[in-house]
């Protein structure tokens, strides 16, 4: 898909592939009938890596790159990713906000000249309860997670939103408000809002 029509998108439905050693991410547009419909990315991260970096390629046998994000530092809990496309030139870059996120996980969005996209949980009592959960042993091998929303937000206009669908995959449906933003960053983001959310 080139980016003139990945730019005039409203809805990406995003589902994670369950492989062993790396998360797939299968980022796709919406067919009239709600379902999956042409792949716009497919992304893909190494687990357990010390940087993290994540390729997104515009077919799932990985031959065309066509945008990744990769952290700043090794270790870093606010750490800043920088967006960039297939030839390397920056996007724009995204970030947690650690000392927020401690009770609502919160993170900026920022494209050049269109300021700055904020985005929280829009449901505390959930964001709570899933660092609880997240405390009991053993939860991690259950085969399912909470679902969650976040809503972004350019001063007090909607951005987009993404929603994480209850079930045992991971699925998001990502609805995007603001024409103006890069459909490319609002793709890095979400997939960065399931590989990167336990950091």
């Amino acid at each position: 898909m080139d980016t003139e029509r990945l730019q005039q998108q409203t809805r990406f439905l995003v589902r994670q592939r369950l492989r062993l050693m790396v998360n797939q991410y299968e980022v796709r547009t919406e067919a009239p009938d709600g379902s999956e419909g042409e792949l716009a990315a497919f992304a893909q991260q190494k687990r357990m890596a010390f940087k993290e970096q994540v390729t997104l390629y515009a077919d799932d046998a990985k031959t065309r790159p066509i945008l990744g994000f990769k952290a700043r530092r090794r270790i870093d809990l606010a750490a800043t990713y920088d967006v960039t496309d297939a030839a390397g030139q920056p996007l724009g870059l995204f970030r947690k906000d650690f000392r927020r996120s401690l009770l609502s996980s919160t993170w900026h969005l920022e494209q050049p000249g269109a300021g700055v996209v904020t985005g929280s949980e829009r449901n505390r009592f959930v964001a709570v309860l899933r660092r609880v959960w997240g405390l009991v042993p053993y939860v991690d091998a259950l085969p399912f997670a909470w679902p969650y929303h976040f809503d972004f937000v350019s001063g007090d206009r909607p951005a987009f939103s993404v929603e994480k669908k209850f079930g045992l995959r991971d699925r998001y449906v990502v609805d995007i408000q603001d024409p103006g933003l890069d459909r490319r960053l609002v793709i890095a983001q979400a997939v960065a809002l399931d590989a990167l959310q336990s950091r």
